[in-house]
């Protein structure tokens, strides 16, 4: 594990407490109920399935791996067996893979699903097979027994207040454009819906669109066209769901030549969109503390595959298009600006100075105080 990886994990414990997230061994077992067939009894070696949907964004990889990875094993004593996949945005192969997880009879699975609803059936499979499921980050369809998450509303809102903030008094003197995620991530459709809560009324939105699979190339495409399609000079901001998109938007409005750019939203404070902030280039992100998010997901784990209940951590109840009342652990979000960059992923050991501030952001890091 490289040092960035091991500043992260060290976060988990200190992120845990802020949302008040127990030790899995303090969860109560299951008064009275029968055990899955896939659980193991407390202390024994058990096998928990990680299931990742693709490696486009950098958080899963970099972050959401190790940090879950590092959680199972403090919580198991070094114990435990983590088997990973990732999906590559594939609905098809996750679903293959889940079919392999069970013949491996792993005792519990983490999915953080590529398509919510196409997943659904794998997730009967393997509840037909006594293999509890946790729903990671985006809440897959089917009959999941937990779900850690953001409130991905409230990621939407905060972007939204943030966009409407760098407008200013401008804010209806021209047109936005709006860059969602993809329609197979329910999320997308709740970072829209906090969004529109925020801006409809306020702003002119000029261009909408779903971007599929998330992919920066094809947010710079639809952003291209909004600038032909609007022209260049009415565009005076654009929402976008997260940092990759981020990314190609600005790369298509650095193309037209707009000098200097509209505000652009992002999230998931990856380093380019990090960096992009500290240059000046988009305004913002959604700063997401992945250690709780992934140590809520692996005390659900281990104590579903002991047969036990992870009450003690629960802070909400969510319902699915299939699932009512899932128990869940919904993690509260923080927008990152160049005002608190040092105090947000600096201060939390996310990222160095070292890592941001590299010679192309020096100058711009002195002028915030980075360096």
């Amino acid at each position: 594990m490289n040092t960035r990886m091991r500043r992260a994990a060290v976060a988990v414990a200190a992120g845990a407490m802020a949302v008040s997230l127990a030790a899995c061994g303090s969860a109560k077992e299951a008064g009275g109920e029968k055990k899955p067939s896939g659980s193991a009894a407390a202390g024994d070696a058990i096998k928990v399935g990680l299931l990742l949907p693709e490696n486009q964004t950098a958080r899963y990889e970099k972050f959401d791996k190790p940090l879950i990875e590092k959680k199972i094993s403090d919580l198991t004593g070094g114990k435990a067996q983590v088997v990973y996949a990732n999906a590559k945005q594939d609905a098809t192969t996750q679903n293959s893979q889940v079919d392999t997880m069970i013949t491996n009879k792993v005792n519990v699975l983490i999915i953080d699903a590529v398509d919510a609803k196409a997943i659904a059936g794998s997730v009967k499979k393997a509840k037909d097979a006594g293999i509890p499921v946790v729903a990671y980050d985006r809440l897959a369809e089917g009959p999941i027994d937990g779900y850690t998450s953001f409130d991905n509303e409230e990621v939407g809102k905060v972007q939204g207040k943030a966009l409407l903030e760098a407008l200013g008094d401008k804010a209806k003197d021209g047109q936005i454009v709006m860059m969602n995620g993809s329609v197979t991530d329910p999320n997308a459709a709740l970072f829209k819906k906090g969004a529109h809560s925020v801006l409809d009324g306020k702003v002119t939105i000029g261009k909408e669109y779903d971007t599929k699979e998330w992919k920066p190339e094809n947010a710079n495409t639809n952003m291209a066209g909004a600038l032909s399609a609007l022209g260049k000079d009415k565009v005076i901001g654009v929402y976008s769901a997260n940092d990759g998109m981020a990314g190609g938007i600005i790369t298509a409005l650095k193309a037209a030549g707009l000098n200097p750019l509209p505000p652009v939203t992002g999230q998931d404070a990856e380093l380019a969109g990090v960096q992009r902030i500290v240059a000046g280039e988009q305004f913002m992100s959604v700063y997401k503390p992945y250690a709780p998010e992934a140590a809520a997901a692996a005390e659900m784990a281990v104590a579903l595959a002991q047969g036990k209940k992870a009450d003690d951590i629960i802070n909400n109840k969510v319902d699915s298009p299939t699932t009512k009342g899932v128990p869940s652990v919904l993690i509260p979000v923080v927008s990152l600006t160049k005002s608190n960059i040092k105090d947000t992923v600096v201060k939390d050991g996310v990222y160095t100075v070292d890592e941001i501030c590299t010679d192309k952001y020096a100058a711009a890091c002195a002028t915030l105080g980075l360096k």
